[in-house]
């Protein structure tokens, strides 16, 4: 069943996958495997993939991206699809949403802490151009109704990184590589979605309500996905 988030978006969540589908294109910037970097989508995908999988990241022979250009294929989402993939269970998913001064904000995080790692610790890959093949990873997405600036976009991927360090610091997940306090996993993705407005949000740091917001939704939903991963 569908979960509406925005006039323009809506939300399922299966044992497999999280996709939110775009009734109107919506600007996306992320670090996703398939369809990354700052690209206009029509469909948003968080992929399930076994940790088995001979690369834990894509299906046998297949690329990552050609594995999730299928799996949206298969499940019939045309357009362009924004794509991440993850081995964490989606029993970890966690949503959030506040809309203040009419302004949606919405949170949807899954996580997976096998690969937990403290920035600036020593990577396993030691060639400078190389994919890492770990298991894991925190995939957090940032929905809302505004209209996001490309500048307010980066600044909020800084705001969602500063939130999601905190709540691993405050569970007390350590790197076992250092041994410190861990900042994410090693595989961890972001994706923010632009809304239509009639909002523009030019700035989203932590002197604006907006960026508290965002920063304490993701803080709270980080940590309750943290708990289940924890305890499981």
């Amino acid at each position: 069943m569908a979960i509406a988030l925005t006039q323009y978006a809506s939300l399922e969540h299966t044992a497999n996958h999280v996709h939110i589908k775009f009734s109107k294109t919506h600007r996306v910037m992320s670090s996703a495997v398939l369809n990354g970097g700052l690209v206009s989508a029509d469909h948003l995908v968080n992929m399930k993939v076994p940790k088995e999988s001979p690369d834990n990241k894509g299906s046998g022979n297949e690329s990552p991206e050609q594995t999730l250009a299928n799996y949206c294929s298969n499940y019939g989402w045309h357009g362009t699809s924004v794509g991440m993939m993850t081995a964490a269970s989606m029993k970890s998913f966690r949503m959030a949403k506040i809309t203040e001064q009419g302004i949606d904000i919405i949170i949807v995080v899954t996580t997976g802490l096998s690969n937990a790692r403290r920035v600036g610790d020593v990577a396993e890959c030691r060639a400078m151009v190389t994919d890492s093949k770990a298991v894991g990873t925190i995939n957090i997405i940032f929905l809302t109704s505004a209209k996001l600036t490309d500048a307010a976009s980066v600044e909020a991927v800084l705001m969602i990184t500063e939130a999601k360090a905190s709540a691993l610091q405050e569970a007390k997940i350590l790197s076992p590589i250092s041994n410190k306090i861990a900042t994410g996993t090693g595989t961890d993705s972001v994706a923010v979605v632009s809304g239509h407005g009639p909002e523009v949000i030019t700035y989203c740091g932590k002197h604006v309500v907006f960026g508290e917001i965002l920063g304490r939704l993701v803080m709270e939903t980080v940590a309750s996905s943290i708990a289940w991963d924890a305890t499981h």
